[in-house]
This record gives structure tokens, sequence and C-alpha cells, in this order.
């Protein structure tokens, strides 16, 4: 029996999701996904800002075959805060068809990072959604961004679009490559070649480092499932179109703190030839640009 009992408005991860219409390429990488605890065996961190239901490895690895995909890029959640026990736990168990993406502390050694390495781990995560953390992780994102760089790893940053004008800054400073969750959020009831919009194509068109994760529609969109979220389609569809090489796509599951609804993950893959048409960019976008980012070495 756990310990932790999931927040009362917790929304339980799809159990039964479709089979995709859309044939997904061999090879193809679901670039941004979680394992949460169980609990019992992983806990989960005395300041998380919530609490979640189980959802684990041997369950990922599931989907991940039900939806026709070969391998997975596990983001640390949360909810784990710095203890990346359960991260590593799955990469350890993922006959190397999965990799991952770590969050650490600035007090962090360099033989954890060497462990976190050789089991997988290619980057880390820093969050600047404030509703989602204490504080926003400027010194230590210098400090750690500095010190990944000799073991080739990059950053992975969460942000709001109505964030981003007073954060550009500092992220352009940053040195290694620099992945943005989700397109940084946009609202998508703003026009696609609007101001809020035009700032986080700038920050790729003139950044050549950063890269965007065209994924959670179920996030962004107003219109909702019923709409077939494709109020988010023309956002994520620039994006591919316009930086083919820097793109990547992943399902979010078990898709943490949805509160409207939980998502199909079968209708999440068949979005993916509405935002990348042709199999020239499905290719980049599910295997050319994941493999290389995580599986260089």
């Amino acid at each position: 029996m756990s310990q932790f009992t999931p927040d009362a408005d917790w929304l339980h991860w799809h159990q039964s999701p479709s089979v995709p219409g859309y044939q997904a390429p061999a090879g193809a990488v679901d670039a941004h996904c979680h394992v949460f605890g169980p609990g019992d065996a992983f806990p989960f961190a005395p300041e998380r800002k919530y609490t979640p239901c189980g959802a684990s490895k041997d369950q990922l690895w599931a989907l991940r075959d039900h939806l026709g995909f070969s391998r997975n890029v596990i983001v640390q959640a949360t909810c784990h805060g710095a203890d990346n026990r359960a991260l590593v736990d799955a990469l350890n168990h993922s006959n190397g068809l999965a990799r991952g993406v770590a969050t650490v502390k600035a007090s962090v050694t360099d033989e954890e990072l060497n462990a976190l390495h050789a089991a997988g781990v290619r980057g880390v995560r820093f969050n600047f959604v404030k509703r989602l953390v204490d504080a926003l992780p400027f010194d230590d994102l210098t400090l750690i961004a500095n010190r990944i760089k000799r073991l080739g790893w990059h950053i992975v940053i969460y942000f709001e679009a109505a964030e981003l004008p007073d954060l550009y800054d500092f992220f352009t400073s940053l040195p290694t490559t620099v992945v943005v969750d989700h397109m940084g959020r946009p609202d998508v009831t703003q026009p696609v070649d609007g101001e809020q919009f035009g700032l986080f194509l700038k920050l790729l068109e003139e950044n050549p480092n950063f890269w965007s994760k065209v994924s959670c529609p179920e996030r962004l969109s107003v219109s909702g499932p019923t709409g077939g979220y494709l109020d988010v389609v023309p956002f994520a569809r620039t994006v591919v179109e316009r930086f083919p090489d820097r793109v990547l796509w992943g399902t979010d599951w078990p898709h943490p703190n949805m509160k409207s609804h939980m998502p199909d993950d079968g209708k999440l893959v068949d979005m993916i030839p509405l935002i990348a048409p042709t199999e020239a960019l499905q290719q980049k976008l599910l295997i050319d640009n994941p493999m290389r980012l995580y599986w260089a070495d």
C-alpha cells in the first residue's frame, strides 16, 4: 500500500488509449514523457507542488509499444524534485531504449553527474513556471550549465509565453544546447503571426542552439479534445516547418496536472501528420533529431 495519496482533483492517465490511425516510422522516439514513483518504491519529494498517481516504467513501455513507438526520453517530474532515482531505475531497465533529462541542484557532485550520464541522462531541466516553483532558478542554472558542458548535455527549460520577454536575455546567454518545452506555452488565442509567438520564433531564428518540443496540444488548446486541439496546429506546424532540424515530439504521458480532461494518447499521435505534413519532416521530428540529441554516443 503506497504511503502517498494522489491529490483529490488528480486525473488518472487514460486507461485505454486508442490505437493511432497514424503509423509512426520504425524507430520513432517519444521525446517527452515521465515516470511517477511508484511512491512506495521511489518517494515523492517533500517540497512537491502536487501528488500524482503512480505511473511506472513498465506502464510507460506498454504505452510505447501500443502507440507504435520504439524509444523514450524520460523527463524528471517535478514531484520527485532532484531525487532522480525513479528516472535512473527506468533508464537502467530500458535495454538502452530510453534516455533521460534529470533535475539537479547546484550542490551536485561531478561523481553524481558522471553516474547520471552512465545511466543515460543527457540533459537537465529547469522550471520557470512560477506556479510550479518557489523561486526561479537563475543562479543554479548558470552554475550547472557551465558544469554540464563537458558531458555534452543540454538544458531543458519550461516557461510560459507571457514570461519570455523578461527571460529572453538570460536564456540566450546560456552556453549549451537549450530545448524549450511545449513551444514556450503560447497563447493560441493570439495570432500565430502576432507579437507574442513572434518573440519565440525570433528566439529560435537568432539562436541556433535553441530547439523546441512541439508537444502538449492538450495543455495549450482552448477548443479542447472536441475540437481536435486544432487551434494548436498552426503554431506547431510553423515551428516544424521553419526549424525542421531542431524540433522534438512527445506524448507528455502521464500528463501531470491536467485539470480539464485526460487526453487519449492515440489521438495525440494522430496529430503528428497535421504538424509535420511530409514523411521527411516526420523522419526528422520523430527519429533524426531525438537520435542526434540523445543517442549520439
